[in-house]
């Protein structure tokens, strides 16, 4: 379906929390928003491919209510999405990605900018796979200070090269759910076919073996500035994602406490601030 000017309500046949704004535009509008207590999270992972942030993303969803927004899933939802339904931004980054090019900072930085209703959403976000260069840190920064929103945290995901390197060759995701399994670690029931929707599994191009060390070497040249950018700003919280899936966002858990901790203490503060005016 083309843009409109009108926000849209998605179909019926879209699943609850389905990021229909995510995905298909400003032009759209969630069905259901998520209601957090309190003030919204609003959370960037970093981490190499293969720390498992997408796994992460979905636990933090669950966990805060925060709306995951992962620009990997839009990137795969655009690149099998019919021309007529791509926004301007889309096509210009499948052009590039037909080309076999990395889509530059702009056009990515545009695809987020055709959603900011999604950061400046009431029930938060959790950013995964955006930003992924110091340019693209500067712009969010600049898009939610000019909106008056916090990020609350971003949260860097450790793991040696060896560990990341098996994990990516061994990894399946489900073709309809984007469910994450791996071939030995967390195999699904049914050898091939996803626990949560009988979807087919497959194995991503971009971790095939061939494909694993260009991604770690992009990955290392354009993302130490940004870990360096986020902990000079106070922002950032380092994890170690050794372990199971529920290990790692238990950890994650720990390190957000002082955060939870610190936005009620200023609830507290501004409620007594508008007392005394």
């Amino acid at each position: 379906m083309a843009a409109t000017d009108k926000p849209q309500k998605a179909s019926a046949s879209h699943s609850k929390h389905d990021r229909a704004t995510w995905f298909q535009g400003s032009s759209w509008a969630c069905p259901d928003v998520p209601q957090s207590n309190g003030s919204p999270w609003r959370l960037v992972l970093l981490g190499a491919p293969g720390v498992g942030k997408g796994t992460q993303a979905y636990l933090l969803n669950q966990r805060l209510k925060a709306c995951h927004l992962s620009t990997g899933d839009l990137f795969r939802a655009a690149s099998k999405a019919k021309e007529c339904d791509q926004t301007p931004a889309m096509k210009a980054a499948m052009e590039y990605m037909r080309r076999g090019e990395l889509v530059p900072d702009a056009t990515v930085w545009e695809m987020v900018r055709e959603r900011s209703a999604c950061i400046r959403c009431a029930g938060g976000f959790v950013l995964d796979g955006f930003p992924r260069t110091l340019g693209q840190a500067e712009l969010l920064k600049r898009l939610m200070a000019s909106e008056g929103i916090p990020l609350t945290a971003v949260v860097n995901y450790e793991l040696p090269l060896a560990e990341i390197v098996a994990r990516l060759s061994g990894r399946r995701t489900c073709e309809k759910c984007k469910t994450v399994y791996h071939a030995t670690e967390r195999p699904p029931k049914v050898a091939g076919c996803c626990d949560r929707c009988d979807g087919k599994l497959f194995q991503r191009e971009d971790d095939r073996p061939e494909s694993i060390k260009v991604r770690l070497e992009a990955y290392e040249r354009s993302t130490a500035p940004l870990i360096d950018f986020y902990r000079k700003s106070g922002l950032l919280m380092q994890v170690a994602a050794k372990g199971t899936p529920e290990d790692i966002f238990q950890r994650t858990v720990v390190e957000l406490e002082p955060q939870r901790i610190g936005r009620f203490a200023q609830k507290l503060w501004d409620a007594a601030e508008n007392r005394r005016e």
